[in-house]
């Protein structure tokens, strides 16, 4: 099972890389990877040698392949059933399923507006009103799940799940563009950005010099 190779793209402006790196990470499960630089002339030719689809990440394991984010953590949830990425409990796993659905298809103002950027300096930037609507959902849904099924730990279902990987990415977020946010989502904060995989994925982020324009905000 050690044979799992993931391709990424640059660890500090990969929102999507981030997290099935988060789950293979937190899991334990050993894993080697591969980092495509974005936004170069070669980066569309490279990820095509991976990816039909044209984005990153993409899993291999074996002979199988498997691309777009949840669906490679969807497969290691299966892989490795010991490891509970998804919530242990029917009602839990609903939740967690559809929480980390409505970050895959939503919140696109949060995202265009405050892109993942590890290497900023936190600092505010101006929030339109779909920005602010965004935040507020995001705040409600980690209120609800740790309220629900967080008694067990300090992550949103009590321990790591896909849920939380889904949400890695929004917690650099909130934090590089010093989103201002209530107490209780300030913990989860912490809990996500002291964890040794993501304190890692920082680590080698801010030793990238390659730099994408578009994800570049003032």
């Amino acid at each position: 099972m050690s044979n799992i190779h993931l391709v990424i793209g640059n660890k500090n402006y990969s929102s999507w890389s981030l997290r099935p790196w988060m789950a293979l990470s937190m899991a334990g499960i050993p894993f080697r990877e591969t980092v495509i630089p974005l936004d170069t002339p070669e980066t569309a030719k490279l990820i095509a040698q991976h990816s039909g689809a044209g984005r990153v990440p993409v899993l291999y394991h074996g002979r199988q392949v498997v691309w777009e984010s949840l669906a490679i953590m969807e497969y290691l949830a299966e892989l490795f059933p010991e490891k509970h990425l998804w919530p242990k409990t029917v009602s839990a796993r609903a939740m967690a399923r559809a929480v980390s659905n409505e970050m895959h298809a939503g919140f696109s103002a949060l995202r265009n507006a405050c892109p993942m950027n590890i290497r900023r300096e936190s600092k505010p930037v101006p929030m339109s009103d779909a920005v602010k609507r965004d935040v507020a959902r995001i705040e409600q849904l980690w209120r609800e799940c740790r309220s629900k099924f967080g008694k067990g730990g300090r992550f949103l279902f009590g321990k790591f799940s896909i849920a939380d990987a889904m949400y890695t990415p929004v917690v650099s977020r909130f934090e590089t563009f010093a989103v201002p946010v209530d107490e209780d989502t300030r913990v989860y904060m912490d809990t996500i950005l002291n964890t040794h995989a993501f304190s890692s994925w920082r680590e080698a982020a801010l030793k990238e010099t390659s730099v994408v324009p578009s994800d570049e905000v003032d």
